[in-house]
């Protein structure tokens, strides 16, 4: 056999198929590395929609600096249904003296000649809770905006520990954002929205907090 013959390089071996057995292994690292990745991000996100549900079921309510309700849809002046299952919750907790004021938040809809939380003072407000008691937030249209609109309003103050009031499948959401503004939550959800009273609505509103709040907890800057 000449020098140049055996210098040059010899055709791999096929197998029956007429692949290269030898990248086989590597194929199959390769899915199962992307097998693996799948059952991770499907784990992740069925834990993640326990853990909605499980705080969801919670009630944190104690002594606290103040009551948050997130606002909800108002039509002409009236609260959706809700955003009344939501106030009325509020009520019953200042009511057993969970705070001395309320927070209302919620700034005006496209469309709207009012705000979200002006049209829950005057519910409030016909209810007996008293004006002294009562505090806006106007300016949120989305629910980062309004706890950066609470944590603003309670700069400077004491205590920063507040009830945050809202539907179930929102309160870990609702959590995990206050912390990044300084505030220092308790969940309390009400337990009649008609959102609540419909299983097969509350699941898509959990399925849909499932996509946000993995969002919120990796991508959300703290808030300084």
């Amino acid at each position: 056999m000449t020098a140049e013959a055996q210098a040059r390089p010899r055709p791999r071996a096929l197998d029956a198929r007429g692949a290269d057995p030898r990248s086989t292994p590597r194929r199959r690292l390769g899915w199962r590395l992307l097998a693996a990745v799948i059952v991770a991000l499907l784990g992740g996100w069925i834990l993640t929609m326990a853990e909605i549900v499980t705080t969801g079921r919670r009630d944190e309510a104690r002594p606290a600096s103040a009551i948050v309700v997130l606002g909800a849809a108002q039509y002409v002046g009236r609260p959706s249904p809700v955003l009344r299952a939501r106030l009325d919750h509020a009520i019953e907790l200042w009511r057993a003296g969970m705070a001395p004021r309320v927070i209302f938040t919620g700034g005006r809809g496209e469309g709207d000649t009012t705000s979200e939380a002006a049209v829950s003072r005057r519910y409030a407000l016909r209810r007996g809770v008293p004006d002294s008691a009562i505090v806006l937030e106007t300016q949120g249209r989305t629910t980062r905006e309004s706890l950066s609109g609470v944590a603003a309003i309670l700069k400077g103050q004491p205590r920063h520990d507040v009830i945050l009031v809202s539907d179930p499948f929102h309160m870990l959401r609702l959590s995990i954002l206050a912390r990044r503004f300084g505030l220092e939550p308790l969940t309390s959800p009400t337990r009649t929205s008609p959102i609540s009273q419909n299983r097969d609505q509350a699941w898509r509103y959990v399925v849909g907090e499932s996509f946000k709040v993995p969002v919120v907890f990796l991508l959300e800057r703290r808030s300084q």
